[in-house]
């Protein structure tokens, strides 16, 4: 399934009921390659073709507002609700993040052009096959090489090669990360704290070339979100703002430009309570045979112990029931979970879980021992549910 219609009835346990991302024909994966490919880069197709070239491509990516928050709140973003009919090439339709519906995955499909299958960075923590040890993607800690872990080139990269003026414009705590680096690095990057700074300076960096490739990002809705939950106070004040935002980068593109707003995923509140939290750490169940205990809670990596990847399988499927997609590695790569048929290749093979479980109710596998701070967050995402999984592709055009 990969338009988006039907994803409600995805509510049991079969396989074939998960809603896949729309790899290679709209999701976040295809969008840089689709501009590029408009600005006359080499070795890039069109993958959306709803989507009318422009010279000056500028998108703007905010961190955890998900299409079905916008459509929820059009008092706090009126702009941006105003702008929905423009989704997708002017069919009203959202994107797809791909899974994991999370940050560090999201990121690396947008920056590189490819699929998680692809690019490697596979959810929230991974297991690495060279050390065994939990990978965290977004914040990088074991230290690996970043290189050595996404091999790919960016579209960035591509795109400066071609001659096309290519600049990120984000906060500078962003700017040397390895998640940067492997992900969104190419041409220049630009720093500025303040939101209305930073989008100032996007739009010089779209006007400083007659093609340009200009990316910009703001973070304050997501850390709201997973703190404070989805339509609180806080939550709606930061979406007033990048609706403030979007409106001001929209009022001041140079000619000949394009404006995309999207987001890398959306965002669930989770209740407080036994049934909606099942925390691992005291289900002896759950726990029987796991070596490693990866992803996040509403899309969890499960590595067995050497020989008890069936048993584990069988165990969760029975602990979750109809609340969890819950596959075997194999399954969920043959299933199309993390792209098409081939994207999953030997180096990343490894750091997918034996067992994968992706959330299909209002429910988290939370961790309170290893996973303190994760655990009692409010808000939270990562599987294939519509209201984590679909994006906005909002356009605005000079």
């Amino acid at each position: 399934m990969t338009d988006g219609i039907g994803w409600a009835e995805a509510a049991a346990l079969d396989l074939a009921t998960a809603p896949l991302p729309a790899y290679g024909s709209g999701s976040l994966a295809d969008l840089l390659p689709t501009l590029v490919a408009g600005q006359g880069v080499p070795g890039f197709t069109a993958a959306i073709p709803e989507l009318t070239p422009a010279d000056r491509n500028c998108v703007f990516l905010v961190d955890g507002l998900g299409w079905e928050q916008i459509r929820a709140h059009p008092d706090e973003a009126p702009f941006l609700t105003s702008l929905l009919p423009t989704s997708l090439g002017g069919t009203g339709r959202p994107l797809t993040a791909g899974f994991p519906a999370t940050t560090a995955t999201s990121l690396a499909s947008v920056g590189t052009g490819t699929v998680p299958g692809a690019h490697g960075l596979l959810g929230y923590t991974v297991r690495d096959p060279a050390t065994g040890a939990l990978m965290n993607q977004l914040r990088w800690k074991p230290w690996t090489d970043p290189y050595a872990w996404q091999p790919h080139p960016t579209v960035f990269q591509a795109a400066h090669a071609a001659g096309v003026h290519t600049a990120q414009v984000s906060s500078p705590a962003f700017e040397s990360t390895p998640l940067t680096k492997v992900a969104l690095s190419g041409g220049t990057f630009r720093g500025k704290l303040a939101g209305e700074e930073r989008i100032d300076l996007a739009v010089e960096q779209l006007a400083a070339g007659d093609r340009s490739l200009v990316y910009t990002y703001y973070s304050e809705v997501d850390s709201n979100g997973h703190r404070f939950g989805v339509d609180s106070d806080a939550w709606r004040g930061q979406v007033g703002y990048v609706d403030q935002l979007a409106r001001r980068l929209a009022e001041s593109l140079p000619p000949r430009s394009a404006l995309y707003v999207t987001a890398d995923h959306g965002m669930i509140d989770i209740p407080f309570d036994e049934e909606s939290r099942i925390d691992f750490d005291e289900d002896w169940a759950l726990r029987a045979g796991v070596a490693l205990l990866g992803g996040e809670g509403r899309a969890r990596h499960v590595y067995a112990v050497p020989g008890a990847a069936a048993d584990v399988l069988a165990v969760w499927r029975d602990v979750l029931g109809e609340r969890f997609w819950v596959a075997g590695r194999d399954e969920a790569i043959a299933a199309g979970w993390f792209g098409p048929e081939g994207a999953v290749d030997e180096r990343t093979y490894g750091r997918i879980g034996d067992v994968v479980a992706a959330a299909c109710d209002d429910v988290v596998v939370t961790a309170s021992e290893r996973e303190p701070h994760e655990s009692v967050m409010v808000g939270m995402h990562g599987s294939m549910t519509p209201v984590e999984q679909l994006v906005p592709l909002l356009e605005v055009r000079s």
